[in-house]
């Protein structure tokens, strides 16, 4: 949308001065890999939280008002994550730190997604200091789907029992 309409008012404006140019100007600081997770973000979704083979993960920062629910559905023999998805109320930054976050913990064991530091989502995205917030919360959203999986997981095997 804010592509649009820049397209459409940039070209009768002259200076960065108007509010249209300067909000098309700002768009501009996100690095191409945010607005594409943001533009595209993959996994987007949710699965049954009652289903014994996903963990969920619910995250916030009341300061900025970033809400980021993560699930995992793991392969309960193997232990592999099969499946992410993200639901993820806030920025361009939270999204895309969410999409990434998905993509990254599919196809991986349980132990080695546990490895995934905000420092890497943030790298890999180039968000500035003022939004390392946003990965700090993919890597926290991962570690409490983790606990949730396992919680479930500790809960079903001594009910087996």
């Amino acid at each position: 949308m804010l592509r649009l309409i820049g397209k459409r008012l940039l070209p009768q404006t002259q200076t960065l001065g108007t509010p249209a140019a300067a909000a098309v100007g700002a768009a501009r600081f996100y690095h191409e890999r945010v607005v594409d997770h943001y533009n595209n973000p993959r996994n987007v979704g949710s699965f049954d939280k009652e289903d014994p083979t996903v963990g969920t993960g619910l995250v916030g920062a009341p300061a900025c008002g970033d809400v980021m629910k993560l699930q995992i559905k793991v392969d309960e023999q193997s232990g592999k994550i099969v499946d992410a998805c993200f639901k993820t109320f806030g920025c361009g930054s939270a999204i895309a730190s969410s999409s990434v976050a998905t993509e990254w913990v599919k196809g991986k064991q349980m132990e080695e997604v546990l490895s995934i530091k905000n420092t890497e989502i943030a790298k890999h995205l180039s968000l500035p200091p003022v939004k390392l917030h946003c990965s700090m919360l993919a890597e926290d959203a991962i570690k409490a789907a983790v606990k949730d999986y396992e919680s479930k997981k500790a809960k079903n095997g001594s009910s087996e029992m």
